[in-house]
């Protein structure tokens, strides 16, 4: 868990995802030589903050995005949302002005104008500036809790796949949480260059009236998209075979990297796969350890036998 605490205390809203990029690529580096299989590294011209790990002969992507909610200082202490943060007055926020300068504030919601605002002792922080939540990262016998768990467990899952997976890719995608964008050109390239056509989601899904803490990993059946159910039907048939704890999620919104998946030019199949946590979007997002470890397990099967 010191891992993921880490992830969860790095600044990398979205847009700006460059701190985290930087971090992976240097604990890629550090840890590549104990992996069972060693990766081909794909960075740099073209693939802007994302990274692309190829191992063996792949023939799934796993894509889990690097980015957070956050909001972005516009005039007279206003906050613009990055993505869709949830506000409550005094929550404590972070970021680095354009000259590296760290800064530290407070929230401030004025519900009556809609608006939301920041709170400093200081100068007027710079406009232009991002800010995300101040990491408070909790750790219990059943629960972790702390900013950022999305999607920070996703790309917590993904490495812990990089020790053993033979065959597959990891994919770390950017602006997921505002818009999208990167995934239909790093979908295009794996299409392209290894033909691969499944995906699968690692993110983190909601706590809802079908879907409970402790229950194991959430497979999505459908979302605000639908993915096809053939597809879908292999991966829970896989979790029943080697009786991995799972639920079966079927919601009406939301959405994930796989609306650019089920949009691209090339025929991809996809399914989100992903733990559930309470108090999204906030500071105090709490996710069951058990559903961390059925996440993994079933992410490890699915690498081999899809």
């Amino acid at each position: 868990m010191e891992l993921l605490k880490t992830l969860c205390n790095i600044h990398a809203p979205a847009g700006e995802e460059y701190r985290l990029t930087e971090f992976l690529l240097d604990y890629i580096a550090l840890n590549k030589e104990t992996w069972k299989v060693q990766p081909t590294i794909i960075v740099g011209e073209g693939f802007q903050d994302n990274i692309i790990l190829v191992f063996g002969k792949p023939k799934t992507a796993v894509f889990a995005h690097i980015d957070s909610i956050g909001f972005t200082v516009k005039y007279n202490k206003e906050l613009i949302k990055i993505g869709g943060p949830r506000t409550e007055t005094g929550w404590k926020l972070k970021g680095f002005e354009m000259n590296g300068n760290a800064v530290e504030t407070e929230l401030i919601v004025k519900a009556s104008e809609e608006s939301t605002y920041y709170e400093h002792s200081g100068d007027v922080i710079e406009r232009g500036t991002a800010l995300t939540f101040n990491c408070d990262f909790r750790l219990t016998d059943d629960f972790v809790q702390s900013c950022y768990l999305d999607n920070r467990l996703g790309v917590w899952t993904a490495l812990q796949l990089c020790e053993t997976m033979e065959n597959g890719a990891i994919v770390f995608s950017t602006w997921e949480e505002h818009g999208g964008g990167s995934v239909s050109y790093l979908a295009k390239y794996l299409a392209d260059n290894y033909q691969i056509n499944q995906g699968l989601i690692a993110d983190i899904t909601w706590v809802t009236e079908g879907v409970k803490h402790g229950e194991g990993v959430a497979v999505s059946m459908r979302d605000s998209l639908l993915p096809r159910r053939t597809f879908v039907n292999r991966i829970i048939d896989i979790a029943k075979k080697h009786n991995i704890k799972h639920q079966l999620e079927v919601e009406s919104a939301g959405g994930s990297d796989g609306k650019e998946l089920q949009a691209a030019a090339h025929p991809w199949d996809w399914c989100f796969i992903g733990a559930p946590e309470d108090h999204v979007h906030t500071p105090n997002e709490k996710v069951h350890l058990g559903d961390i470890e059925s996440m993994v397990a079933l992410y490890k099967v699915l690498l081999k036998e899809l």
